[in-house]
């Protein structure tokens, strides 16, 4: 062997050496990272930094009575349990409506898919007028719901689920939709000649397969309903203690000048938001892990 085929160190890092010189395919990285962190900061970062140095000012214990008043705590529990329910039915009734969009043929399908987005594109305030007039005591269904079963959604409550309800449905659907198109009939019918009946089916085969965008779906869903305020305004009441949420409880605060409180009852509702998705999101983790486990 000569010693021109020996290769020498030198040379053998030379490929590496070229390719982490090279530019990238797309050029440009630094401006368009720079340019990135920019706009989350003065869309995003300084925003929300803004809510605990404006609540600053109020002191600990000030901060503190503010946040714990009871009626603020009565808005919180509302708030958050509202959503949590809302988000809760989205997750099960989304989930047929984007298996019934996806695995059958019927009249007026397209019809169907379209009105799936309708709450996107309504405006929350036209949504909570609409709701309202339907279950008013004397609406078309809040009549009979009162007089046949005792029943009141207007103004209270239950008033405020089924608002969140409407809004909060198209997250579950559209994140579910496009991995239930991916999922083949081909798999279910395996299952079916191994032997395993129609709950094992969707227990073991289907379920572990669309459990990553269930999550994410009932994420979003809750989230979008922990901050809406529109839909909510109308058809709620704004009782003190019996139907108010935490945002319409922030609005009266700026409406009184009590921009302090304000900005302390946002820091809360921020910390809590954050923490309870931060907590979906690593169970998403877990089960994207769980499932390349199996894999492996």
């Amino acid at each position: 062997m000569t010693s021109a085929s020996i290769p020498t160190a030198k040379s053998a890092q030379a490929p590496f050496a070229v390719r982490r010189n090279s530019p990238g395919v797309l050029p440009g990285f630094g401006i368009a990272m720079g340019y990135a962190v920019l706009y989350l900061s003065v869309l995003v970062l300084i925003p929300l930094a803004a809510l605990p140095i404006k609540s600053a000012s109020l002191g600990w214990q000030g901060f503190w009575d503010t946040v714990t008043a009871p009626r603020v705590l009565a808005s919180y529990q509302l708030t958050f349990g509202a959503s949590l329910l809302a988000a809760l039915v989205n997750l099960v009734f989304g989930t047929i409506v984007a298996w019934v969009l996806v695995r059958y043929r019927f009249p007026g399908k397209k019809v169907l898919d379209a009105l799936v987005d309708l709450p996107f594109a309504l405006p929350t305030a036209v949504a909570g007028i609409a709701l309202t007039a339907l279950y008013a005591p004397k609406g078309w269904l809040g009549a009979p719901l009162a007089d046949w079963f005792g029943i009141k959604v207007a103004f209270t409550p239950l008033g405020i689920v089924i608002a969140l309800i409407f809004i909060g449905v198209p997250f579950v659907v559209r994140t579910v939709q496009p991995v239930m198109e991916e999922v083949e009939r081909e798999i279910e019918e395996a299952a079916a000649s191994l032997g395993a009946n129609r709950w094992q089916t969707i227990h073991r085969v289907l379920l572990p397969t669309l459990l990553p965008a269930l999550m994410t779906g009932f994420a979003l869903a809750f989230a979008r309903a922990v901050g809406e305020y529109g839909s909510v305004m109308f058809i709620a009441g704004n009782m003190p203690m019996v139907s108010e949420i935490t945002p319409l409880l922030i609005i009266a605060k700026l409406e009184e000048f009590d921009y302090a409180g304000a900005a302390a009852i946002a820091t809360v509702m921020l910390a809590l938001s954050f923490v309870m998705l931060l907590i979906i999101n690593l169970l998403q983790g877990w089960q994207a892990r769980r499932g390349l486990g199996r894999q492996a």
